[in-house]
C-alpha cells in the first residue's frame, strides 16, 4: 500500500469509524443483544458498519496465549493463553442469526447415530481402498498404496497419515474422554462435564513444554457432534467497542519479527501491515503470525524427535501466500467476532454457554456471507475432482455458499496455502462440519488471546491507550469455574498413545486385508532422523518425548530412575542428573 493509498484508508476509516462509534454505542447502551449483523466491508478499505450477531449465551476470554507468560507473535511456537494458565486458538465469527436452530441434544449429552455417518463421495479421494477386520478396525490406503487411516476398535484408537508426513492419533473412551497426539509431542487430553444439564469439555493442551487450558460445548449439527470453542472469560462492552471500531489514526507497530527463524522460513508467505488503522488488522497480523510460529516449532520439535523433516513444511515455489486482500478478509471475519462476542457477552443467561445456531457454524452456514477461515492444524481434503490435498495451519479458505439440507460438510474456495502437496489456490474442497468447526475454534481462540494482549499493552508499543472504562478486566464464567481441574498427566498420554499407535497400526494390518488378498500394507517408514539426545538438566517431559515411557521407574522421592533397555536416566527434583 502506497502514502496515498494509506492516507485515503485512513480518512475512510475515520469517517466510518465515527458512525461506527455511534452504531456500536447504541448497541451496548441497548438491554436486548442485537439479533442480525450487518456483514462488515473488507476492513483495509473501510470498515464494516458495526456487526449484530444474534443472540448467543457467553463469551470473552481473557489474556495471552502461551505459556505461563502469554506468548507473543516473536516468541516461536507460542500460544498465547485465554482463561488463566492457558493459551488459546482463534476462530471466525459469524453475523447474522440463522432462521433454524439446531436443538442441542436434551441433557446436554451426544445425540445418538452420529458415530460412522456415511460420508458424500466428493470426500472419498480418487482410488481409496478401506479394508475390514471382524473386530471392527478397518485401515485406508491412497491410490499409491500408502497408508491413510487406521481405525482400531480395540482400543478406540484412529490413527491419521497426512499427505505431508505427519500423523495424527486420537483415542476416545467409552466415557467420551479423549486423548490426541500430534507430531512433535503436541496434543491435548479431554474430559467431559455437565453445567445447567449441557455438555461441556476441558481439554488440557500440551505443547513445546508447556500446557495450556480450553474450554468446547458440544452440539448436533446435520447429524454430527461437533465441539464449538466456549470462552471461559468476557469482557466490559466498553472494551468490546474499543477493540471493534477504528483508531483515530493508524499506527506503526514493532512486532520484534527481527531474527525469529519462522519469519524467515516462510518467506513471502506472510508480510504484516506496515500500518494498523483498527484493531482488527492487529489481531489478524497476530492471529496469523501465532499460527505459522506454532507450525513451525512443530516441525521443528518432530524433527528432533526423528518424527519427519523440517523442511516438508516449507512454502513450495507454487505457494500462493496471503496477500494483502486475503488478510483484508480475514480482518472483516475478526472484526465480525468481536461483535459477536459482545453480543455474547451480553446475553441474559452468560453462565449458560453460547447458541449453537448463533455462535457455532450453522450461523455462518446460513448467513449469506462468504466468511473467511485460517487452518488451525495439518488437514488433508478432497476437491471437487476426487484428488487429495493438503492445508496447514496459516493457511486461509473461503465458504463458497450455504451447505446443501442433507449435506455434512461444507464447500470451501483455497485463498492461501503453502504449495506442493497442499491445495492450490482456486482449489474447491470439502472440509467436514466437525473439522470446519475446529477451524472457527482455531479463530476465536487466537483472537480472544490477542484480544488480551491489547488490553495488557493499550498505550504501549505504539498502540492507542484503553479509556479508563474499558480497562476493567474479564470475569470468569460459572461453566469454566464447574469444570474439573488441568489434567496434570496430559503429556504422559500424550506420548503414551503416540507410542502405541505403531503397535496398532501393526495389529491391524494382521487382521485386515484389502481387496480379499495380502496383508494391508505397513504404514510408510518414517523419514532417517538424528537418534535422540538425552542431556543433563532435561526435564522428564523431555526424555520421555525422545525415548518413551521407560520399562520401569526407581522412584526415590526427590530423585527417579527411568530404566530402558539400553540405557538408565536419572533425575532429581524433576531434570536429568546423570544417563547411564
Amino acid at each position: 500500500m502506497n502514502a496515498h493509498q494509506i492516507i485515503k484508508a485512513s480518512s475512510l476509516r475515520y469517517v466510518t469509524g465515527i458512525l461506527a462509534v455511534l452504531f456500536v454505542g447504541a448497541c451496548i447502551a441497548s438491554a436486548d443483544p442485537p439479533k442480525k449483523a450487518a456483514a462488515p466491508a473488507k476492513p483495509a478499505a473501510k470498515p464494516a458498519a458495526a456487526a449484530k450477531p444474534g443472540a448467543a449465551a457467553k463469551p470473552g476470554a481473557a489474556g495471552a496465549r502461551p505459556g505461563a507468560a502469554g506468548a507473543r507473535p516473536g516468541a516461536a511456537g507460542a500460544r498465547p493463553a485465554a482463561g488463566g494458565a492457558a493459551g488459546a486458538k482463534p476462530a471466525a465469527g459469524g453475523a447474522a442469526t440463522p432462521a433454524a436452530r439446531t436443538a442441542t441434544p436434551a441433557a446436554g449429552g451426544r445425540p445418538a447415530g452420529t458415530a460412522g455417518a456415511a460420508k458424500p463421495a466428493a470426500r472419498t479421494p480418487n482410488g481409496s481402498k478401506t479394508a475390514h477386520a471382524a473386530n471392527g478396525s478397518s485401515a485406508r490406503t491412497r491410490a499409491n498404496g500408502t497408508r491413510a487411516d487406521v481405525h482400531d476398535a480395540k482400543r478406540g484408537m484412529d490413527v491419521h497419515h497426512g499427505l505431508k508426513g505427519g500423523k495424527r492419533v486420537s483415542v476416545e473412551h467409552a466415557d467420551h474422554s479423549r486423548v490426541v497426539a500430534q507430531r512433535g509431542g503436541r496434543g491435548y487430553v479431554q474430559h467431559p462435564y455437565k453445567h445447567n444439564g449441557r455438555e461441556f469439555a476441558h481439554r488440557t493442551y500440551y505443547e513445546h513444554g508447556r500446557a495450556y487450558d480450553r474450554f468446547y460445548s458440544g452440539y448436533s449439527y446435520h447429524g454430527a457432534y461437533v465441539e464449538m470453542y466456549s470462552p471461559s472469560f468476557y469482557y466490559g462492552p466498553a472494551f468490546y467497542g474499543w477493540a471493534y471500531n477504528p483508531w483515530v489514526a493508524p499506527v506503526p507497530y514493532a512486532w520484534g519479527f527481527g531474527g525469529v527463524p519462522w519469519v524467515g522460513f516462510y518467506g513471502g508467505f506472510f508480510t504484516p501491515y506496515a500500518l494498523y488503522a483498527s484493531p482488527s488488522l492487529w489481531l489478524t497480523d497476530y492471529m496469523i503470525s501465532q499460527s505459522l510460529a506454532a507450525n513451525y516449532q512443530a516441525a521443528q520439535d518432530a524433527q528432533a524427535q526423528g518424527q519427519g523433516q523440517a523442511q516438508d513444511d516449507a512454502p513450495a515455489a507454487d505457494a500462493a501466500p496471503l496477500s494483502a486482500q486475503i488478510k483484508d478478509q480475514i480482518a472483516a471475519e475478526v472484526q465480525r467476532q468481536i461483535a459477536l462476542e459482545n453480543s455474547e457477552a451480553q446475553a441474559a443467561n452468560t453462565d449458560a454457554g453460547q447458541d449453537p445456531a448463533s455462535s457455532g457454524i450453522q450461523r455462518m452456514l446460513t448467513d449469506n456471507i462468504q466468511h473467511v477461515f485460517v487452518a488451525g492444524n495439518d488437514l488433508d481434503l478432497t476437491d471437487a475432482a476426487g484428488n487429495e490435498c493438503a492445508v496447514s495451519e496459516g493457511d486461509a479458505l473461503q465458504l463458497t455458499g450455504p451447505a446443501g439440507a442433507n449435506a455434512d460438510a461444507a464447500t470451501l474456495a483455497v485463498l492461501a496455502s503453502k504449495g506442493g502437496k497442499e491445495c492450490p489456490r482456486g482449489d474447491t474442497v470439502s472440509v467436514a462440519f466437525a473439522d470446519l468447526q475446529d477451524m472457527q475454534n482455531h479463530m476465536r481462540e487466537t483472537i480472544d488471546a490477542g484480544l488480551g494482549e491489547l488490553q495488557a499493552k493499550g498505550g504501549k508499543g505504539g498502540l492507542p491507550a484503553l479509556p479508563p472504562s474499558a480497562a476493567a478486566p474479564p470475569k470468569k464464567a460459572a461453566f469454566a469455574m464447574d469444570a474439573p481441574p488441568p489434567d496434570a498427566t496430559a503429556s504422559t498420554q500424550i506420548n503414551q498413545s503416540w507410542g502405541e499407535s505403531d503397535k496398532a497400526e501393526q495389529e491391524v494390518a494382521g487382521q485386515v486385508a484389502p481387496d480379499g488378498g495380502g496383508a494391508a500394507p505397513a504404514p510408510p517408514a518414517a523419514p532417517a532422523g538424528p537418534p535422540p539426545s538425552i542431556e543433563v538438566g532435561q526435564t522428564i517431559d523431555q526424555v520421555t518425548a525422545a525415548l518413551g515411557q521407560p520399562q520401569k521407574v526407581v522412584n526415590l522421592g526427590t530423585k527417579k530412575i527411568y530404566v530402558y533397555k539400553d540405557s538408565k536416566v536419572t533425575f532429581k527434583d524433576g531434570k536429568v542428573s546423570d544417563v547411564q
